[in-house]
């Protein structure tokens, strides 16, 4: 049997040139061109657009819920610490 469910693609839409993307939703398609065309069709009709991506949701990576620790901060800054590194002797030239 052959598999006749579409892939689900994520819109991103841009309202002028230097704008950041935002999601604004998905749509359905066979391929990238296709969600193009949906995503203009469903997103730009009544939005003001300067640009549209569509990326293909088995592409993208989420963290999971259950990590707690992925986005826990690190307490150890010691690399800050500018007297970890070794730095070179001041070497005085001129007329002293």
């Amino acid at each position: 049997m052959t598999d006749t469910q579409w892939d689900t693609w994520e819109v991103f839409h841009q309202t002028k040139k230097g704008d950041a993307h935002v999601h604004v939703g998905s749509v359905h398609a066979p391929d990238a061109g296709m969600a193009l065309q949906m995503a203009r069709d469903q997103f730009a009709r009544r939005l003001k657009c300067a640009s549209l991506w569509v990326v293909n949701s088995r592409h993208i990576t989420a963290t999971d819920y259950q990590d707690e620790n992925f986005f826990a901060q690190t307490t150890d800054r010691s690399y800050r610490d500018p007297k970890g590194f070794a730095a070179p002797e001041k070497e005085l030239h001129g007329d002293e």
